[in-house]
């Protein structure tokens, strides 16, 4: 499944072209590695998504072409959050 995709139907960018904005500005990391929207994930991989002063840590635990509001959250297991504008 590819990157943006999967960022928009797991819920955690609200659109998939703001998902393609955040990938194509660096804002996130698949496997401590910068990622392009059209990268694939599987699951296991380990995703870094920084959006303003919050840097999310998640696994990627499952994919879906389509997930509803109670399903979107079992895609993925929350590592870290963590927000910089708390940490200055």
């Amino acid at each position: 499944m590819r990157l943006d995709k999967y960022l928009k139907v797991s819920r955690l960018v609200k659109r998939r072209t703001l998902a393609q904005e955040l990938c194509n500005g660096g804002h996130v990391l698949k496997n401590g590695r910068p990622a392009k929207p059209s990268s694939r994930v599987e699951a296991g991989d380990i995703l870094e998504i920084r959006s303003g002063s919050r840097v999310l840590t998640v696994e990627v635990t499952a994919l879906a072409d389509s997930a509803d509001k109670k399903t979107a959250g079992t895609l993925y297991r929350r590592v870290s959050e963590e927000d910089l504008a708390e940490a200055e």
